[in-house]
């Protein structure tokens, strides 16, 4: 019998570490699935940049794209793809250029969940390339007070673009001429001012990936590489499965399966705060002691969606959630109604007995691999893509280090 190959894409930037790490593991596997025509096996592949033709085929089963959110020409190669050659890819191209935050909080808002208080700003200047823009703000743009807009929200309140990512341009202001400074410094960014949940005594960054997720404790007074932090059970699991449900509505609400979600705790109730993220952080400088998880994730759930040829969810179709939100009960009823649409949407219980069938040995290859200086090196060359010379022995050997720790831990577990 014939083999069956599925080839899954890597459309990647300046990712190093997982890429290699996800590489090296697929030809440990060396996986064979049997099926009905024959015995599946999976190539993986690095997707070039190069000009095309929007009639040209696909040999693609599934992309793994970390370059649409910001690089054109890869995006709309993808898209076409999706179209002309039913791909399968994560993210939804059209969700990632269209869904920045701002659509994110209203839409979370529309579904009860406690977005804290935001309200959105017209910029502070303009660029003069337009000439409509002088007569139209002479005409209809309204005075304002910020200090009265930053009463009603209330400090400490956060300043951010509408569409940031990445830390960018966010600005903590504790009064009023903290609140006026911050404009002044925003140009041309249309800013969200956003009331800040104070006091809060957790915050948690929860990574989700189709319907698996992990939640971290997260540190963001720390340095970069300090800020995931190797705490373990520092929420009771009530509180893990109420974020897992949360992250997943978010996800499967606009098509994003690899995004993470950042909530802080307040009062007992959980305040997502941050969560169009659909690119997270994948780097070992950041995750460290995470890093495995993120990599065996990408693996389980990019294996599944080529193996079983999952179809691209083209159109978001929001009815079934405004429907949940529209029918009574409690916010955590909601939660479960909306939880119930995302598993259903995710192939939860089909991905579980995929995973259980076909990749239960992946655990114990993952904990060798990464005792292997392959995987060290990986760690290396990340290193000294961020850090100056002199200090990339130094990092080194503290990631690897966290990364052998987790080894320790999940060995303690077996």
């Amino acid at each position: 019998m014939a083999d069956i190959v599925r080839t899954i894409g890597l459309s990647l930037g300046a990712d190093i570490c997982w890429p290699a790490c996800y590489e090296h593991l697929m030809r440990r596997l060396d996986l064979r699935v049997p099926t009905e025509g024959g015995t599946m096996r999976f190539e993986v592949e690095r997707i070039y940049i190069e000009p095309f033709d929007l009639r040209r085929d696909c040999k693609y089963d599934v992309v793994i794209d970390r370059l649409t959110h910001w690089y054109h020409t890869s995006r709309e190669w993808i898209k076409k793809a999706i179209i002309m050659n039913g791909l399968y890819v994560f993210n939804n191209p059209w969700s990632l250029q269209s869904m920045e935050k701002h659509t994110s909080y209203c839409a979370m808002i529309r579904l009860g969940i406690p977005i804290p208080t935001t309200w959105l700003v017209p910029p502070k200047a303009y660029a003069q390339s337009n000439p409509d823009i002088g007569p139209t703000l002479a005409r209809y743009a309204k005075l304002f007070d910020l200090g009265r807009l930053g009463q009603k929200v209330g400090y400490p309140c956060f300043v951010k673009p509408y569409d940031g990512g990445g830390w960018r341009s966010v600005m903590k202001c504790n009064d009023e001429q903290a609140l006026r400074d911050a404009y002044e410094k925003s140009g041309t960014d249309v800013m969200h001012v956003q009331a800040g949940v104070v006091p809060f005594d957790r915050f948690v960054r929860t990574i989700g990936f189709g319907p698996q997720t992990y939640n971290v404790l997260y540190d963001p007074d720390k340095p970069l590489h300090d800020r995931y932090t190797l705490d373990q059970e520092f929420i009771p699991a009530a509180e893990e499965e109420h974020l897992r449900k949360v992250t997943l509505t978010i996800n499967a609400f606009f098509g994003w399966e690899f995004n993470s979600c950042e909530s802080l705790r307040s009062a007992g109730v959980w305040h997502p705060i941050d969560f169009a993220n659909p690119c997270p952080d994948s780097q070992v400088t950041s995750l460290h002691y995470h890093f495995p998880w993120l990599v065996k994730a990408y693996l389980r759930w990019s294996v599944f969606c080529a193996a079983t040829k999952r179809r691209m969810r083209q159109t978001l179709d929001w009815e079934p959630f405004f429907e949940v939100a529209d029918g009574g009960g409690s916010y955590e009823e909601k939660l479960d109604g909306y939880a119930r649409i995302a598993e259903e949407r995710f192939a939860a219980a089909r991905f579980e007995e995929f995973c259980e069938k076909h990749l239960s040995h992946l655990d114990e290859v993952a904990w060798e691999f990464f005792a292997t200086e392959q995987a060290k090196d990986a760690v290396r060359q990340k290193v000294a893509a961020l850090y100056p010379l002199h200090e990339v022995e130094q990092f080194t050997e503290l990631f690897w280090s966290r990364i052998q720790k987790w080894r320790t831990d999940e060995e303690a577990l077996r």
